[in-house]
């Protein structure tokens, strides 16, 4: 059917609404369709055809194409606005909104938080502890890497584990073997970068076959996608509505329940999808948002929000990086993503600076075209001007090529600590393309994450060393980069006054409203988030059994 002949009218009252079919609603819609509870997805973005994959891959190699073009992310949909430390945020450089959400796009990195992250105030005196501990997300942690068909290997200074991983970790690459051997000579751990990517044919998806295009896209289905459930629920008797945006959530007279999600078509026709319970999961932005545009009489800070936390707290992962030159070849067989990473400065039982979660380079080169227009500079980072100016051309370009295969990086994954200030508000002055506020992202990364940044880059330097190189450019620790890891702005804990959502993810405020997000995060480590986010998903599951 094409866009217009898609029904978007709504169902008749269901026991579940869910907003966003991203990872989260994916798994926790499902699990409950599957158990013969009648679900409806509302998503904001588009069904994307798994079929026409290779063709977007193919868009997104060419050089007029952003390789986020191929999600469909901008416009009067996704406006936004940026205010405070963090003048320059790209909230859109790499999220999308479509069934499968973000993890269309994602590398697929899924290690564990640590067991100090949930007790960061009890260790370190700083943030908050959560309200659950690593022992009670073990068992939900096994389950969401058996669900996503998570590949990996124990070892290292990961946090602790039940069972091996559902799937052997890949190779070692070359690249891996000249970091493992400057790593081993200065005592610090490496092990296998765990992954959701088939490393053999698993839950009815391929092996991996080595496209190199994992972010922006899997063509092969390789690698884990939220579409996954969210087909999965379909065939259990859910519905999926695509292209809706959920502008407000009713709640009945005496502000105890949600009774019906509001709800706009492409064309700007209105709808109410009632239910018995809901369900947001729509990511640590867009979520607040929601709550936030929900006011009303009775709630005039924002749905969900006696607390005033809605929107608060917001966090991210910042990133540095260290590029440095070596003699050798460094990637003969490039393909594309992680295979190692170090926890070894996750958790030292010192004092902060923060987590760091270093990330080894084996990635491709820089294509020719790639080479061509960044003018041949290898030794900027991130330096996004150099493809306008440019500084080698010709014969002295061509000779660049080699230097391409002669560099290495290590990245670092920082933690932030939760501050009231950084916050995901509205922006009343700017709306979308129906005419509500856009959110409006503030935040800065504080004493605590610069310190981290400029310790991340001291051990990335010193391996690079002693990996026999020489460093030619680092991020600038009062500039980090930022990974698109939206956490914190809904956060959970025991205490109505100053949380949003319990330990069981159900707001204080509202007993018929779950949030399954990372924006419930009340600390964020140094990992990747995804994992966790599937975790807290089937845990919440659990309670949404009961009262279903």
């Amino acid at each position: 059917m094409t866009g217009s002949d898609v029904d978007r009218t709504p169902s008749p009252r269901a026991d579940l609404c869910i907003v966003g079919a991203g990872v989260a609603g994916a798994l926790v819609g499902h699990r409950l369709a599957e158990r013969g509870y009648d679900v409806v997805f509302l998503e904001a973005g588009e069904r994307f055809d798994p079929a026409d994959r290779l063709q977007q891959m193919e868009q997104a190699l060419r050089p007029e194409h952003d390789p986020t073009d191929i999600w469909n992310m901008g416009g009067p949909r996704d406006r936004y606005s940026v205010s405070g430390e963090i003048d320059s945020y790209a909230l859109n450089e790499r999220r999308v909104k479509g069934v499968g959400g973000t993890t269309l796009h994602w590398l697929g990195t899924t290690p564990r938080l640590h067991p100090r992250d949930f007790e960061l105030r009890s260790r370190h005196g700083v943030g908050v502890d959560w309200p659950i501990s690593y022992s009670d997300l073990q068992p939900y942690y096994a389950a969401a890497e058996r669900a996503m068909g998570v590949a990996g290997e124990d070892g290292g200074s990961g946090p602790p584990r039940e069972e091996p991983y559902p799937l052997s970790a890949f190779p070692e690459s070359h690249s891996d073997g000249l970091f493992e051997a400057a790593c081993e000579r200065l005592g610090i751990t490496l092990r296998p970068c765990p992954q959701a990517r088939n490393s053999e044919a698993y839950d009815g998806r391929s092996q991996c076959i080595g496209y190199g295009t994992c972010s922006p896209v899997c063509p092969s289905g390789a690698k884990y996608s939220g579409d996954v459930h969210a087909r999965r629920a379909e065939a259990e008797g859910a519905r999926v509505i695509d292209r809706v945006a959920v502008e407000q959530l009713e709640h009945d007279r005496d502000g105890s329940t949600v009774t019906a999600a509001q709800y706009v078509t492409p064309d700007g026709t209105r709808h109410r999808q009632e239910a018995r319970h809901f369900v947001v999961a729509a990511g640590g932005v867009e979520t607040p948002r929601l709550l936030l545009l929900s006011k009303s009489e009775q709630y005039l800070d924002g749905l969900a929000n006696s607390s005033g936390a809605v929107g608060r707290y917001f966090m991210e992962h910042p990133a540095v990086r260290t590029t440095a030159r070596i003699d050798s070849e460094t990637n003969p067989e490039p393909i594309g993503f992680l295979t190692r990473i170090s926890e070894h400065f996750y958790d030292t039982g010192d004092a902060p600076p923060g987590s760091i979660m270093l990330k080894f380079s084996h990635s491709d080169p820089p294509s020719p075209t790639q080479h061509a227009l960044g003018g041949g500079n290898l030794t900027s980072v991130d330096d996004a001007a150099e493809a306008v100016v440019g500084v080698e051309w010709g014969d002295d370009l061509l000779e660049g090529f080699d230097a391409a295969n002669r560099t290495l990086w290590i990245g670092g994954n920082l933690e932030m600590l939760p501050e009231k200030d950084n916050y995901v508000g509205l922006d009343t002055d700017t709306t979308d393309e129906f005419g509500n506020p856009v959110p409006d992202v503030s935040f800065g990364v504080g004493p605590y994450g610069r310190a981290t940044a400029e310790r991340a880059l001291e051990v990335e330097r010193t391996i690079l060393e002693e990996a026999g190189g020489e460093v030619v450019g680092q991020t600038d620790p009062a500039d980090p980069n930022f990974l698109s890891h939206h956490m914190g702005s809904t956060r959970m804990g025991t205490d109505p006054g100053d949380s949003v959502v319990n330990p069981r993810l159900r707001t204080h405020d509202l007993e018929n409203c779950w949030i399954v997000s990372s924006s419930v995060f009340p600390t964020c480590g140094a990992a990747n988030p995804t994992l966790t986010i599937a975790a807290l998903a089937l845990r919440a599951v659990e309670d949404l059994r009961d009262v279903l």
